[in-house]
């Protein structure tokens, strides 16, 4: 796990946003879509192996997986998002 200091520091390397870690119920669609070889990064590679975590960035578009404890602050390794996060706020209720 991610210490809450740390990540704080952190930001999007694109666009400056802060970032938070990821809801679990987000990291488990994100890693069932990897598993089904629906998952592109920004820069059209497929993601062959589920991530730790994800950083996601502040406007809930696009996160930044974490493998062995090290986040990947890269623009190009950063994964589209948004698609999960309103179809998790759909069903939960809320937003």
């Amino acid at each position: 796990m991610l210490d809450a200091t740390f990540v704080s520091l952190l930001a999007c390397p694109e666009t400056k946003q802060s970032l938070r870690v990821a809801s679990q119920v987000l990291v488990d669609a994100v890693n069932a879509a990897i598993e089904r070889g629906e998952i592109v990064n920004r820069a059209s590679r497929k993601l062959e192996r589920p991530v730790e975590t994800l950083l996601v960035r502040e406007d809930n578009e696009i996160a930044y997986p974490v493998w062995d404890g090290i986040p990947t602050l890269l623009i190009d390794e950063g994964i589209c998002v948004s698609q999960f996060v309103n179809q998790l706020s759909k069903a939960d209720g809320s937003r």
